[in-house]
């Protein structure tokens, strides 16, 4: 089976990872993948798991979701898109000779062009939901979305219940988690930091100010500075938007594009925090930070508990995560982790002063998170339901043209 994979960011991030881990378990069972994608660290990952990689200046998006829908200046986002609409049709154009069974869209804010997509190459869809979106009933573009997913898409994959839940009820979807493979079966390497270390917090992912970065840097403040807890703090992620140039100075200005990773650094000297704050840059191997790290925190302001929760569970590890409501499969709030209702950074601070200070707490909270993620996230499982899905789509597809 081949499959057509778009992922729209360049970045290397939670998305593009669980894409890897995926197609590493698919492969196995016959698929091959051609992944269409910006150039960036994200496609050296692809190239290297073995995906064909077929590079495209940007692949036009439509953001809809609960955090990032167009309101006042963010209008003008689209006309990004719109300039992006060229090469994402030349990058279908390129591919027009290749054979292929099925298209699957890594994010749904890639919806009106993998339906293109679909309608080009007469193949099923499969839509990746990965973020919150706006209420159903929301407006036109809630609704015209709801009525496509329900129409034209041929399965819609939502990673967990909470972002299940925030589709209408009437799109079908089905729910997969994402799989991890992290060679937890492998014993990880000693500790580094030997028997007398601080206890060390991180925040991983790409730095973007919806991550709650900033906020993470505050709580950090307020621990040391306000309430004298020793503790190291560690930042790990690339910068994503990090851009120079009239192009840079315009999207500054508009609030669409930051360097992250210089203000932190910037407030990390303004608060006098370099011997507890580390800023890591991109790590390869995700692998090599954990036996460094005793809480993970999650403040994102997306209301979603994301991938480094659940690659922490696995190993032992508990998170902080903002969000409401969380359902099982997303934090168990005083079991797998502790949950806060926003990215408050003194909401932040109470639960990472928790942890910090109450070893045997926090080793309870992370036995009890690494069953919880064994039972939810096995790659092998989540595999098999997506391989499952592929062949009754490519099976219905092959009985409608016969």
């Amino acid at each position: 089976m081949r499959v057509l994979y778009l992922h729209p960011a360049a970045a290397y991030g939670g998305a593009s990872k669980s894409l890897i881990e995926l197609y590493q378990q698919l492969r196995a069972a016959g698929v091959s993948a051609t992944v269409l994608t910006p150039r960036g660290s994200a496609s050296a990952a692809f190239a290297c798991s073995g995906m064909e990689v077929v590079h495209v200046k940007g692949l036009s998006q439509f953001d809809n979701t609960r955090y990032g829908h167009y309101r006042r200046l963010r209008w003008l986002i689209l006309l990004r898109e719109l300039y992006l609409a060229p090469f994402s049709l030349l990058a279908l154009w390129r591919l027009r000779d290749q054979r292929f069974d099925l298209i699957h869209a890594n994010e749904i804010t890639l919806l009106p062009f993998a339906l293109l997509a679909k309608r080009w190459f007469k193949l099923p869809l499969v839509l990746h939901v990965r973020s919150l979106q706006r209420d159903a009933h929301a407006g036109l573009r809630s609704r015209w979305m709801t009525d496509v997913l329900r129409t034209q898409v041929d399965a819609v994959v939502a990673i967990d219940h909470t972002v299940a839940n925030s589709l209408a009820p009437e799109v079908p979807r089905t729910i997969v988690h994402n799989g991890l493979n992290l060679g937890t079966d492998v014993p990880l390497a000693a500790d580094p930091r030997g028997p007398d270390a601080k206890p060390s917090v991180a925040l991983l992912g790409v730095l973007i100010r919806f991550k709650g970065v900033y906020e993470f840097l505050e709580a950090a403040r307020i621990l040391v500075r306000e309430r004298g807890v020793d503790a190291e703090f560690l930042i790990a992620g690339e910068n994503a938007r990090a851009q120079s140039g009239l192009k840079s100075k315009l999207l500054k200005l508009m609030g669409f594009s930051e360097d992250v990773e210089s203000e932190l650094a910037r407030r990390i000297e303004e608060f006098g925090l370099h011997e507890h704050v580390h800023l890591l840059g991109f790590v390869a191997d995700i692998r090599s930070l954990y036996p460094r790290v005793d809480v993970l925190c999650f403040p994102s302001h997306l209301d979603a508990a994301g991938r480094p929760v659940f690659e922490a569970a696995c190993f032992g590890i508990p998170s902080v995560v903002a969000i409401t409501n969380p359902e099982p499969d997303a934090v168990v709030d005083g079991v797998t982790g502790l949950a806060i209702c926003r990215p408050d950074p003194i909401l932040l601070a109470d639960a990472l002063e928790k942890l910090i200070t109450d070893t045997p707490y926090r080793q309870q909270l992370g036995r009890q998170a690494q069953l919880w993620a064994a039972e939810h996230f096995s790659i092998a499982a989540n595999a098999r339901l997506v391989s499952d899905l592929y062949q009754r789509l490519v099976n219905a597809s092959v009985e409608r043209q016969g």
